[in-house]
This record gives structure tokens, C-alpha cells and sequence, in this order.
């Protein structure tokens, strides 16, 4: 079963442009790994500058290959250079009934 995930990244200093450029190649490297649906990610930025991603996952099991995938790992180590994961639950629009969000293209 399908598993869709919502991350969210704050940018480290001076890296938000490369954070947003890196997720949009985000789902395409998964997909060319077999790993996530044909499902379109929404991409989107929160007040403080944090980016928000929602995407789909073939399955639990696929999530479980990632973290054996070098091609993952790489695409992990690019995002550790331009950002942090932070919760959800960190950002102020999270508090809102309706969260409501910048798109990026």
C-alpha cells in the first residue's frame, strides 16, 4: 500500500535557493529508483522559510529500500549540506486549523 509523507526542511544560511532546486529534483530521483508513485509532490514554503514536501511512497516496503539505496544516500547527503528536517509541528501555520502555504513551482 501507498504510503504519502510530509516533510518539512529549513534551510541552513544562505541555502534556501539550493534547498528548493534540490527538491524539486527530489521526487524524480526516487522515482527513477523504483521507489515512490507517479503521483505529482506538492512543494511549498512556510513564513520562516521552511520547505514543505508531500509525496508518495510505493509502499512501506519501499521507504525500508531507500535506506539501502547508495543513490538515496547521496541524494540524503546533498540535503544535510542545505538543510535540517524539523516537525511539522514547528512551524506556525501547523497551529491553524487550515495550515496554509506558499506554493513553489
Amino acid at each position: 500500500m501507498a504510503r504519502i509523507v510530509i516533510v518539512a526542511y529549513k534551510p541552513k544560511p544562505g541555502k534556501a535557493l539550493e534547498l528548493k532546486e534540490l527538491t524539486k529534483t527530489h521526487v524524480p530521483r526516487l522515482r527513477a529508483e523504483g521507489l515512490v508513485t507517479n503521483r505529482e509532490a506538492v512543494i511549498m514554503q512556510a513564513a520562516d522559510g521552511t520547505v514543505i514536501e508531500v509525496f508518495e511512497w510505493l509502499s512501506a516496503d519501499a521507504i525500508r529500500q531507500a535506506h539501502a539505496n547508495p543513490v538515496v544516500h547521496q541524494l540524503w547527503a546533498e540535503y544535510a549540506e542545505v538543510c535540517d528536517y524539523v516537525n511539522l509541528n514547528s512551524l506556525a501555520e501547523a497551529g491553524n486549523m487550515f495550515a496554509e502555504f506558499n506554493a513553489i513551482d
